[in-house]
């Protein structure tokens, strides 16, 4: 996946011609490599004036400048959360990554679905492994909060162990860990979200926690296309422990909103503008159950209102991703600048206010964008 629109940034002979058609024209993958490329060398563009104070907020203890994060997935290897930061991001989450380096699916793996602004992967977890993202992470100061997604080799005997060894190589660096066990690329990786493999899961990864130097926020990713039974199964689990939050949702197996559109059929997960609504529902459907443990909403947001909705179902942030394929660079100051203008006009001073003020409507699907 890349970020949309980059030519004017590009002032490198070899990167010049990069516009958001030309790389919209490339495969995908290619184009993504181009973009962290791009990214590692400066070329993006920094934030130069400070977030309105509308925007500030805290999440699972930590400080945040403003609510809005780049989520896992662009940046596996940990190459460009510091510039990903400077870019004005509140929160940057680099992986997932696995304990051993890992290569993925065969490609090709990534297809855009141009008319819905979606986009369906099979990644796999293609990632250097924790030994490389440790040592780019080390020392670095990244000027947002820091999260390090984990998760497991496809070839491991026990998904578990794999959970347990990413707490212990990454707790003392980042800000936050996310156990992402909603993968729909690993076989076998969602099961884990069954009610006795969860309680063994967060057991085991909580526990490795609690040996670690400093206390970091743990977050559970899970997937949308849980039903309401599941979603009861998980959230009697969590609140029976000390996790810190959930990131809802990851992408969706489902298909009805791109049925007969291209690369529809393509195996994989589905992201971007379809896969809005559901991920919103489940969303506000899991802050019914769970009551205030904060909650990443993640999954589709690709305008101001879309982001505000996402708030308004019961996220306490937001992360974004596909959103900025098609939408561009600009989008997080757009996003930004509509959320402060909509906390305004509701009389607020402060996002936070906004919070859940739509959950029963969102989680009872009465409302959709």
């Amino acid at each position: 996946m890349i970020f949309s629109a980059l030519s004017p940034l590009l002032r490198l002979p070899a990167l010049q011609n990069l516009s958001r058609e030309a790389l919209l024209k490339m495969d995908p993958e290619t184009a993504h490599g181009a973009t962290i490329t791009a990214l590692r060398m400066g070329l993006a563009p920094e934030q130069s004036q400070p977030d309105a104070a509308e925007l500030r907020t805290t999440l699972c203890g930590l400080d945040l400048r403003n609510p809005i994060g780049m989520a896992a997935g662009f940046d596996k290897n940990a190459e460009v959360p510091r510039p990903l930061a400077l870019m004005g991001f509140g929160m940057v989450e680099i992986g997932t990554v696995t304990p051993r380096p890992q290569a993925g699916n065969p490609k090709p793996r990534l297809f855009r679905v141009p008319e819905a602004e979606g986009v369906i992967n099979r990644m796999g977890f293609n990632n250097e492994g924790h030994d490389a993202a440790f040592a780019r992470l080390k020392g670095l100061r990244v000027p947002a909060a820091l999260g390090v997604n984990i998760g497991a080799n496809k070839d491991s005997e026990d998904f578990v162990a794999d959970y347990v060894l990413g707490v212990q190589r990454f707790a003392d660096l980042a800000d936050y860990l996310t156990v992402n066990i909603s993968s729909p690329n690993t076989p076998g990786l969602r099961n884990l979200q069954t009610d006795e493999a969860l309680q063994r899961l967060l057991g085991e990864v909580l526990a490795a926690r609690a040996k670690a130097r400093t206390r970091v926020p743990v977050l559970l990713k899970i997937a949308p296309d849980l039903d309401e039974t599941a979603l009861d199964a998980i959230a009697k689990v969590v609140l029976a422990t000390d996790l810190d939050g959930l990131i809802v949702s990851n992408t969706t197996i489902g298909r009805d909103p791109v049925s007969g559109m291209t690369n529809a059929g393509e195996a994989g997960g589905l992201s971007g503008k379809p896969l809005f609504n559901l991920s919103t529902q489940r969303l506000a459907q899991m802050r019914l159950r769970v009551g205030r443990l904060p909650i990443v909403g993640v999954g589709g947001i690709h305008s101001p209102q879309s982001a505000l909705a996402k708030f308004e179902a019961g996220a306490d942030a937001v992360q974004l991703y596909s959103a900025m394929v098609f939408g561009g660079l600009d989008m997080l100051d757009r996003i930004k600048r509509g959320l402060v203008a909509a906390v305004r006009a509701e009389g607020k001073t402060n996002i936070s206010q906004l919070v859940a003020t739509k959950t029963s409507d969102w989680a009872a699907g009465k409302v959709s964008l």
